[in-house]
C-alpha cells in the first residue's frame, strides 16, 4: 500500500511587468522581507481568480487599471512549510493615473536602466521568463545553508 501524501500548503501570488513602449513600471519595494526594485503584484485572496487578483493588486499598488494581462510563467519556492507560487504577467494595455502606495514608489524607467538597478531577489530570472519563448518556470531551491539554486524550465 502506498504512503499517503499530505498536499502542499500553498500561497499564490502574482507580479506584472507593465510596459509602455521601451519603458517598464518599476516598484522600489519597501518592507523587511522583500526589498529592492521589482514589479508590482501581491497575494491572491481566498476565492479570487488569478486574473482578478493581478488586476486588483496593480490597481492598489499603482493606481493603474490593466487590461488583458498575459500569463508569461511561474516562479516558485518553498519557505516556512509553504509552497509559494508566483504567477508572472505582462500587460501592455492600461489606463489611469500613476500613484505610489505603502508598498513603495512606482515610476516609469527604460528597460535598460531597470536592469541596472539593485533588483529584488529573483528578478533577473523573472526578466528572463518575461523575455523568453523557451523558459516559463523558475524554481528557487533554498538550501539549508542559506544558499540558493535557481532552476529554469
Amino acid at each position: 500500500m502506498s504512503e499517503l501524501h499530505q498536499p502542499d500548503k500553498v500561497i499564490f501570488m502574482n507580479m506584472c511587468m507593465i510596459c509602455r513602449g521601451n519603458e517598464v513600471l518599476a516598484l522600489d519595494k519597501v518592507n523587511n522581507r522583500y526589498t529592492g526594485t521589482t514589479f508590482p503584484g501581491g497575494h491572491v485572496e481566498p476565492g479570487e481568480t488569478f486574473h482578478d487578483a493581478v488586476v486588483r493588486e496593480i490597481r492598489e499598488e499603482t493606481g493603474l487599471q490593466i487590461r488583458h494581462p498575459v500569463l508569461k510563467g511561474i516562479y516558485h519556492w518553498y519557505r516556512d512549510g509553504f509552497h509559494n507560487v508566483g504567477y508572472l504577467y505582462r500587460a501592455d494595455e492600461f489606463e489611469g493615473e500613476l500613484k505610489s502606495s505603502e508598498e513603495g514608489r512606482v515610476y516609469w524607467i527604460s528597460r535598460e536602466e531597470y536592469e541596472q538597478k539593485e533588483l529584488a531577489v529573483g528578478m533577473h530570472r523573472v526578466l528572463k521568463i518575461m523575455d523568453s519563448e523557451e523558459f516559463s518556470e523558475c524554481f528557487m531551491d533554498v538550501k539549508e545553508d542559506g544558499s540558493i539554486e535557481e532552476h529554469m524550465y
